[in-house]
């Protein structure tokens, strides 16, 4: 939703500004689809020089991201710690054992079914029946799980800024585009600089175009994404962070309720729930 005000707010102000102060957009829009191809049209093919395939399709998947934000909001994050607190107690009064077939096939567990929230992310339920079966079958030490975890969090975070880092890779040629585009105008001036005042005040406006047009691509839109979409990761990598500090609080030989408590105080204080609301829903699982 802000996304969409952003946007509408950017083109209002920039373009209704000009007009309001006097300005003229039919220079603009004459100059514009010369401007759009020059540096619109060399971006594009530097981003696709600069960057793998991957990370070319990724941008253009993420970019729907700006509009939706993370997918973790409070409710996601009770589901988790409700499901991972009804993991834990059934491992903690039953053993490990106990959650074998949840974790092996964890889309036909009617355990990780009963949060759909949790469901709707295959990378989160891989997540956790991967580091619970590592468990199961041996790594129990909590400072080594820790630091396993950490490290797919990391890599994770890591993958999923791909799409920002390239992004702002292009946001900061876009305005030096411009400037190609702007000096291309000039040379086209001076070949006619035996036209009359008005012909030479026309296209000097149209090389102006360019410059324009690469620094508000660059910093109104391109830069605004990249930066969204990198904190869309960070916010993302949290929720695996809570699922890393129930499992390793859980190792530590704490009790389920510990161990949720001290995932809880991870949670983003935005989604956090509170404490007493924590405990009435936990307190419904069986």
């Amino acid at each position: 939703m802000f996304a969409i005000i952003g946007l509408v707010g950017v083109f209002f102000c920039v373009f209704g500004g000009y007009v309001i102060f006097g300005g003229k957009m039919g220079i603009i829009v004459e100059a514009l689809p010369k401007e759009i191809m020059i540096i619109g049209g060399s971006g594009i093919s530097s981003f696709l020089i600069t960057n793998s395939a991957h990370t070319v399709k990724a941008s253009g998947k993420d970019i729907k991201k700006i509009f939706a934000g993370s997918p973790f909001h409070k409710k996601e994050y009770i589901e988790l710690l409700s499901l991972l607190y009804q993991i834990l107690k059934t491992m903690k009064s039953k053993g490990v054992l106990a959650i074998e077939q949840h974790i092996e096939k964890p889309l036909e567990s009617n355990i990780f079914n009963a949060y759909p929230a949790v469901m709707k992310s295959n990378t989160t339920v891989k997540f956790i029946a991967d580091y619970l079966r590592m468990y199961s079958i041996g790594v129990d030490n909590p400072m080594e799980m820790e630091s396993l975890m950490e490290a797919e969090i990391d890599k994770m975070k890591h993958e999923d800024q791909h799409s920002s880092h390239a992004i702002q890779g292009l946001a900061d040629a876009l305005p030096a585009l411009g400037i190609v585009a702007a000096v291309l105008g000039v040379i086209k001036t001076m070949a006619s600089i035996s036209e009359p005042p008005e012909v030479l005040g026309k296209l000097i406006g149209g090389a102006l175009v360019g410059t324009f047009m690469g620094i508000f691509l660059a910093y109104c839109l391109a830069a605004p994404i990249a930066g969204r979409l990198k904190g869309i990761a960070e916010e993302d990598s949290l929720f695996y962070g809570v699922i890393k500090t129930a499992v390793v609080a859980h190792l530590g030989g704490y009790a389920p309720q510990v161990s949720i408590e001290a995932a809880r105080k991870k949670v983003p204080s935005e989604y956090m729930p509170d404490f007493n609301e924590l405990e009435e829903l936990l307190s419904q699982i069986s």
